[in-house]
């Protein structure tokens, strides 16, 4: 079982910076891929970031802006956010799956936190 807990987000304008923060509860959080989602009003949820122990992947849409890291002692996810758009503006989850390979899908993910708005306007 693993909890998530995500903190963060606010309003920005455009061009500003945000960093998310995910909290994990387990005590494997090491061994777990984690990836961050956003889903935006009558959009569908999709992908920003993910890493494993392999690597560190991103949607084309954040490449270059987001930076995804993840601290292991202190079991906490980070999403740093940069250059902020307002096609940016959507709630934020943390998600993490059950085994350490990544995927860009939701539906490989079976945890997931309960999300942070992030609003950024122009």
């Amino acid at each position: 079982q693993v909890q998530l807990e995500e903190s963060g987000g606010g309003s920005v304008q455009a061009g500003g910076s945000l960093r998310l923060s995910c909290a994990a509860s387990a005590r494997t959080f090491s061994s777990h891929a984690m990836g961050w989602f956003r889903q935006a009003p009558g959009k569908e949820r999709e992908f920003v970031a993910a890493i494993s122990w392999i690597g560190t992947y991103y949607a084309d849409s954040v490449k270059g802006r987001f930076t995804i890291s993840r601290d292991n002692a202190k079991n906490t996810l980070y999403l740093q956010m940069n250059s902020l758009k307002p096609e940016d503006t959507a709630v934020y989850y943390c998600a993490a799956r059950s085994s350490s390979i990544v995927t860009t899908t939701p539906r490989g993910y079976y945890y997931w936190g309960q999300g942070t708005q992030v609003t950024v306007s122009s």
